[in-house]
């Protein structure tokens, strides 16, 4: 009896071996099944709206105005720092700043006609103080490092270059930390999405019909999506983002689920997340 029941529980234990793995099969073929339709969906909006028609309405539009390498990524910085609120709103305090920037952002900087600046406001809480502050920043990044590409090179990661931005624009100030270059923390800790710095950096990294792809020896797969309220939101939606906070944490997370999908180059997808956002929206 003790063979006989012994071997009725090993029979009762293979069903219920087999059951599971037939059943952990199922759930893996439906998450495929899930990625494939998702990264379908996802590659069919990046591609309707990342075209040329795009850059007009975008801040990226300043960028392309210049050729030279300095100019550029001046260039991107600074329409990424002033990236927030209303697109319309956007393009018109930019036309402002760039229009003391001139034909070449570096040479305005470089010749230091930026200390004329006075303090007149550029965009919502920026003011041509926070431009100053900016100008005498980007001067002492390129005496130390050359160009803004090798200083992100010097750090292990994005997040970390993006906090040795910071640090050294302080440290070309007098110490002080600007409103506008948000803290990501230290490695390891949560901090702020930095959605604007990721947006610069997806614009110089990125090669596309939009985004410029300056930078050489930064993999696209490095970056990180440049996450803000309605991308965040579309992306919950979608089941990419559980994450209910803003932060550097969420904007790990989403990056990570995207990776999955386009290991090579994930960002590319903020393109279809805003896209669909604004669809949903309208």
């Amino acid at each position: 009896m003790i063979g006989k029941e012994r071997q009725e529980n090993l029979y009762e234990k293979s069903s219920r071996q087999l059951r599971t793995k037939g059943l952990a099969e199922t759930q893996r073929t439906q998450r495929e099944n899930l990625g494939f339709k998702m990264k379908k969906e996802l590659e069919l909006w990046y591609k309707k709206v990342c075209t040329i028609d795009f850059i007009a309405s975008d801040p990226v539009r300043f960028l392309h105005r210049y050729k030279k390498r300095e100019d550029i990524e001046i260039a991107a910085f600074l329409s990424a720092v002033i990236a927030w609120g209303r697109r319309d709103l956007i393009l018109r305090s930019g036309e402002k700043m760039f229009a003391f920037l001139g034909s070449s952002p570096y040479k305005f900087i470089t010749s230091g006609e930026y200390k004329k600046l006075k303090n007149a406001n550029i965009h919502r809480t920026f003011f041509e103080s926070d431009l100053k502050y900016f100008c005498q920043g980007f001067a002492h990044i390129y005496n130390k490092y050359m160009n803004l590409e090798k200083l992100f090179l010097s750090a292990a990661d994005i997040w970390e270059g993006i906090t040795i931005f910071r640090n050294e624009m302080a440290a070309a100030n007098n110490s002080k930390y600007s409103i506008h270059i948000a803290n990501p923390g230290l490695d390891g800790e949560n901090g702020s999405a930095c959605k604007r710095f990721n947006l610069a950096l997806r614009w110089l990294v990125r090669k596309g019909p939009v985004d410029l792809g300056l930078w050489k020896s930064i993999k696209p797969s490095s970056l990180y999506i440049p996450l803000d309220v309605h991308v965040a939101r579309t992306a919950r939606k979608l089941g990419l983002l559980e994450r209910k906070s803003n932060d550097k944490k969420a904007v790990i997370e989403l990056t990570e689920n995207l990776r999955l999908l386009c290991p090579e180059d994930p960002v590319k997808y903020d393109f279809a997340l805003f896209g669909m956002g604004i669809a949903k929206s309208s």
